[in-house]
């Protein structure tokens, strides 16, 4: 196993440096890094430590550095010393990365406040408003678009039960309506009744019921020119990406 020195320098925490680095080593098997980490340098005299650490122990150096004054100094010193010197041109990479996780918390919060028509008055901030009757997938598709930072809201249709009067009124989220054949359905909730000990003496599960539902909501999502989506023989990952391509064809002015 053949060792040589790496110093990783960075002037934020360093997160982005030592993940490149590390998936860069991990190709090769005959050989093993001491690293060299260090992270805030952000003035010269910090700067001229790393020097002095690099000219003690020669070796690869990456480093990731916004300012252009330290950036040049460095790589001169490594041009002197006839080390190699490789910068990472996406210094601040994990404040994006940052961004985008707490992108994926707020959407993910945001579909847990909002399922199964909670909280309609804040419908307006919803990517995505998903409409069906009951056991149609909207809460799992919601929870599993909220991990790739879309807003998804979840509203049951319920036979007797008006929709929320902000549904009307909406104008930027794309609503779709789910549905699903009712013979799976109607397997899907009586299997629902017995996890939660209840018999099947309940319209939920009657056929002509159930196929009633169905049919009045789709004719709804007809009316309203909202594009549907058959989850019968779908996966939720199946779903959201239909979801998402609908999305995308909205946002690029195309026809959902």
């Amino acid at each position: 196993m053949k060792e040589f020195h790496l110093h990783l320098v960075s002037d934020a925490t360093g997160e982005t440096i030592n993940s490149v680095a590390r998936a860069c080593v991990i190709q090769f098997d005959q050989v093993r890094p001491v690293e060299h980490f260090w992270n805030l340098v952000r003035t010269e005299r910090q700067l001229e430590l790393v020097q002095e650490a690099i000219r003690t122990n020669p070796g690869l150096v990456m480093f990731t550095l916004v300012d252009e004054k330290l950036r040049r100094r460095l790589q001169d010193f490594c041009r002197e010393l006839q080390v190699p010197c490789i910068p990472q041109r996406q210094p601040g990479r994990q404040h994006a990365l940052d961004a985008e996780y707490f992108g994926r918390m707020d959407a993910m919060e945001f579909a847990l406040s909002h399922d199964d028509g909670q909280s309609s008055w804040d419908l307006h901030e919803a990517d995505v408003v998903l409409l069906g009757v009951s056991r149609t997938s909207k809460t799992p598709t919601c929870i599993y678009l909220a991990n790739r930072g879309i807003k998804a809201a979840n509203i049951p249709i319920v036979p007797g039960c008006p929709l929320p009067p902000e549904l009307a009124k909406l104008t930027r989220p794309l609503i779709v309506g789910l549905t699903k054949d009712p013979d799976r359905l109607i397997q899907i909730r009586r299997n629902r009744l017995k996890l939660l000990n209840q018999g099947e003496t309940s319209t939920y599960v009657d056929p002509e019921v159930v196929r009633q539902e169905v049919t009045e909501a789709r004719r709804m999502f007809s009316r309203n020119g909202w594009p549907v989506i058959d989850v019968t023989r779908r996966s939720i990952e199946e779903t959201a990406a239909e979801i998402l391509m609908l999305l995308a064809r909205r946002q690029g002015g195309g026809v959902a």
